[in-house]
């Protein structure tokens, strides 16, 4: 089924698989937006995971269709009802993983089109038609934007309307106010060993208030992120207000586009700030920056990845392959505040 089929050239229907998770979910929403410039006329159905789709509704012109995956078999048999008796120009088939290839069985296209041979992991290539071009290197979002290239779309240079309520906005507004310098920190990812040190964070943060910024903790409701910005309000002098676990995922959207500057490690966060325009200072150790940062603040990156993964690889950064991921639960560790505090004085002074 991998031999290349021909796209049309004004595709009138569009399907994207993307499920999952909030980071590359921001990317997708650039190459999507992408597309609708280059083909206005196109009706565009996005199947997306249950908790991205809260961050994406609204989405203009894009039909959200939402599999949830926690429902095992059923989740796939909704899915498929859903689309039942409807047929695509298009399916941009954008996650390897197997679950959504299955997903995509139910799905009637002409073109799938699928990642390249050495990206269409878990046997993706079984389930498409049709490939991007190979790259070498690439940012998520950059990998993603080939999708729409196969689609004659030429403008790549991301860009994101994200959908915000008046509520949303207000929300945002009566928690930083026009002029209130304010750094946000979403300190927790999900996997533990990803998340800084809370006493680092809140060095990061009385530095912060030393300079006359505000600071607010961020992220989801889980025990964990609440324990972490506890002990971040523990180990801090000065007054941190702590919102994590206060916010839906639009409130959220709309603080980090209220925000001077955003700090947090390797999590969906730091890639909702870049769609809001405001720069991230991000925390890696585990996974390349350069694949998977913040991506218009690459510069602002703190990243102690490369040590680490030459060290476990023997070998340098240019011959390890590019999506290689550091293991360890200790790897944050070698991450200093000297270093973070440098990056944010470098932002403010230009702000």
């Amino acid at each position: 089924m991998h031999s290349s089929s021909p796209i049309p050239s004004t595709p009138s229907s569009i399907c994207i698989m993307r499920l999952s998770a909030i980071g590359d979910v921001c990317h997708a929403v650039a190459m999507v937006q992408a597309l609708q410039r280059r083909h206005p006329q196109a009706s565009i159905t996005w199947v997306v995971g249950k908790v991205e789709a809260t961050l994406l509704a609204g989405l203009p012109g894009v039909e959200l269709v939402v599999f949830d995956k926690r429902k095992g078999w059923e989740g796939y048999k909704a899915l498929w009802r859903t689309l039942k008796g409807r047929r695509f120009d298009v399916l941009l088939h954008m996650q390897v993983a197997l679950r959504a290839s299955i997903a995509t069985l139910g799905i009637r296209a002409r073109v799938k089109v699928g990642f390249d041979k050495a990206r269409a992991k878990e046997g993706q290539w079984l389930f498409t038609n049709h490939r991007i071009q190979p790259q070498a290197e690439p940012h998520v979002l950059d990998g993603f934007m080939n999708f729409a290239r196969e689609l004659g779309v030429t403008d790549t240079s991301p860009q994101w309307q994200m959908p915000l309520s008046d509520e949303d906005l207000t929300f945002a507004e009566e928690r930083i106010p026009q002029g209130q310098r304010t750094l946000i920190i979403c300190p927790a990812a999900s996997k533990g060993e990803r998340n800084w040190l809370p006493e680092r964070y809140a060095a990061v943060a009385d530095h912060a208030v030393r300079h006359q910024l505000t600071v607010l903790l961020c992220g989801g409701p889980a025990p964990l992120e609440k324990l972490l910005a506890q002990e971040i309000q523990h180990y801090a002098e000065a007054d941190v207000i702590n919102l994590v676990g206060q916010t839906s995922l639009k409130q959220l959207l709309a603080l980090l586009g209220r925000a001077t500057l955003v700090l947090a490690p390797d999590t969906g966060p730091a890639h909702m700030a870049v769609t809001q325009g405001t720069p991230v200072v991000g925390l890696y150790a585990h996974s390349n920056p350069g694949r998977t940062g913040p991506y218009t603040s690459q510069p602002l990156v703190v990243s102690a990845y490369q040590g680490h993964v030459e060290a476990q690889q023997g070998k340098p950064l240019s011959a390890i392959p590019w999506g290689t991921r550091a293991k360890g639960q200790e790897l944050m560790h070698s991450i200093e505040v000297d270093e973070v505090i440098n990056k944010v004085d470098a932002l403010l002074a230009q702000a």
